[in-house]
């Protein structure tokens, strides 16, 4: 494979869909979408109700991914089909985004499809896009390039989402009737972004063709092949372990953080304006923790990033003021991108390029896992102890295993 660098058009063009897709993840996933659900859509409906359909289809959604992205990604390998599949889910979450604008209030059944659908093209996206990550980046370069990916998404979101919040808060500037139709026109805008800034990637980046993998057997036959092939990896089965303990601390904190400020009755402004701070600080400390990984290595680069987590999960522990928490908020910003870009670069080199999509699959299940044992372990504390407080200091006991594991993995010729 020809030596690629980020000055490389392909690189670029790979890096530019984070910028694309992230849009949906702030200005639909965390943003707009649950508060129109419950104040639009299903404004009739209990608010412990519309709770419970909300979380239904995007569980859902969520199951679906997990389950079939090992599949699909052995599927991609063994046809060289991971930008046709990529196109395939970008279609499946632009379309019902676009559609959201028509959904009509109370018409939350529609809506809640459309969203569910929207999130399986997001979310199923990824396993094809990550995997994508070995044809447009030599190993050596690829912290970089997979810094610049998460960089540009947190800009990209951030950014469209800063507007679309302007345009929900001061509809009449826009010349739109209601912030309802000001929210609804920006799902509009997502789509159409999502779009044009993925239109890069479908004419520059190049994809290997079918390898080693390759072959007509696209069955489930092929997925459990897969599954004893990575258990006799030990490299990629630890990195996997390790990756899905420490990645579920990390998301099991960005989630405290959120619920303890609601807690404490922070302005809901003041959340808004702590998720829209966390994206700029987060597009230089992504590119910063590429350089970084090339500088002092990916597996240090990574433990100073879980180091923060460890000191905010600590600060956790005693937040009381709004102050503090967009203080928190500052830190988490500075090393959400870099832990999972580093991650993402770590993991492609302990993998067969050949079979990045069917091991990309993997990730991404693992990754959809995330966030399942932290609350399971923190409620348990909280159970047992009586403190809310103390059971988010179990979360160290995440950090702590999953470094530990990062430090059995053997990388290849490093």
């Amino acid at each position: 494979m020809t030596t690629l660098t980020l000055k490389s058009r392909a690189a670029w063009s790979w890096a530019l869909y984070d910028w694309a897709n992230s849009t949906f993840a702030t200005t639909v996933l965390a943003g707009f979408f649950p508060v129109l659900f419950k104040q639009y859509w299903a404004g009739e409906m209990a608010a412990a109700q519309s709770t419970f359909w909300l979380g239904l289809f995007s569980s859902a959604a969520s199951l679906l991914v997990m389950l079939m992205s090992p599949w699909l990604g052995t599927v991609a390998d063994r046809h060289g089909a991971k930008k046709r599949l990529l196109l395939l889910f970008t279609l499946i979450g632009v379309l019902p985004t676009l559609g959201l604008f028509w959904a009509g209030q109370g018409q939350w059944l529609l809506a809640a499809l459309l969203f569910a659908a929207a999130s399986v093209g997001f979310f199923g996206g990824l396993t094809f896009y990550d995997a994508l990550l070995v044809d447009v980046a030599a190993p050596e370069e690829s912290d970089r390039v997979s810094a610049w990916g998460y960089a540009l998404g947190y800009l990209g979101g951030g950014l469209l989402f800063a507007l679309n919040v302007v345009m929900a808060t001061k509809p009449e500037w826009f010349g739109l009737a209601s912030a309802t139709q000001a929210v609804k026109v920006s799902f509009v805008m997502v789509a159409a972004w999502w779009t044009l800034f993925a239109l890069p990637l479908f004419f520059w980046v190049k994809e290997r063709p079918a390898g080693a993998a390759a072959g007509t057997d696209s069955s489930f036959a092929a997925l459990l092949a897969l599954l004893r092939q990575a258990a006799g990896r030990p490299a990629v089965f630890t990195f996997l372990i390790a990756y899905w303990l420490y990645i579920d601390g990390v998301h099991t904190v960005i989630r405290m953080a959120v619920d303890f400020g609601m807690a404490l009755g922070f302005d809901s402004n003041s959340l808004v304006a702590a998720l829209l701070m966390v994206q700029f600080i987060a597009f230089p400390a992504a590119v910063a923790f590429g350089y970084l990984g090339e500088r002092i290595g990916t597996r240090k680069a990574i433990y100073l990033g879980l180091l923060v987590y460890v000191g905010v999960t600590a600060w956790g522990y005693g937040l009381q003021t709004e102050h503090q928490f967009f203080l928190m908020a500052g830190a988490i910003g500075l090393v959400q991108g870099g832990v999972q870009a580093l991650s993402r670069s770590f993991y492609s080199r302990l993998i067969p390029a050949d079979q990045a999509g069917a091991y990309f699959g993997l990730f991404n299940m693992v990754g959809k896992f995330a966030a399942v044992l932290g609350p399971l372990l923190v409620g348990a504390v909280a159970l047992a102890t009586g403190s809310n407080r103390l059971s988010l200091l179990s979360l160290l006991v995440l950090f702590a295993l999953g470094a530990w594991l990062l430090t059995r993995v053997r990388e290849p010729g490093r």
